[in-house]
């Protein structure tokens, strides 16, 4: 299938997801909104959540209009290359959120048992104290 579109792979999308540089990837075809971030209605905020990634189901969600969808074209710079259907940065978004989750997780339990602990030693240290006078 030929076109005259130029071809990124998801990864390629993924590294452009700043304020400087903000890519969005909608229905297979490649947008760059940089330009757009401080025109869109919804606000910067939104297109910048969407940055580097599949926006296709929230860009559905909302339901934009039809005038919306024309202006898109103005935007687009190219189309996702089909022979790197995977989305990688998918796999690598699960497993740097995992590891950070899990030591947020670990840090904050251990706080919180360090603090129970001092906690229950002052409370058996003054039962104890108390007894003895």
């Amino acid at each position: 299938m030929a076109t005259l579109s130029k071809l990124y792979s998801m990864r390629e999308a993924a590294e452009h997801n700043t304020r400087e540089d903000c890519w969005v990837v909608i229905d297979g075809k490649v947008y760059d909104v940089t330009s757009y971030l401080d025109e869109h209605p919804g606000g910067d905020d939104v297109l910048l959540s969407a940055a580097g990634r599949d926006s296709t189901e929230d860009f559905e969600e909302v339901g934009h209009s039809n005038d919306a969808r024309e202006l898109m074209q103005a935007y687009c710079v190219g189309e996702l290359d089909p022979d790197h259907a995977v989305i990688p940065e998918l796999e690598v978004f699960r497993k740097d959120q995992s590891s950070g989750f899990t030591n947020k997780l670990k840090n904050i339990t251990f706080e919180y048992w360090a603090a129970t602990a001092v906690i229950g030693i002052a409370v058996v240290a003054g039962i104890l104290y108390s007894r003895k006078s």
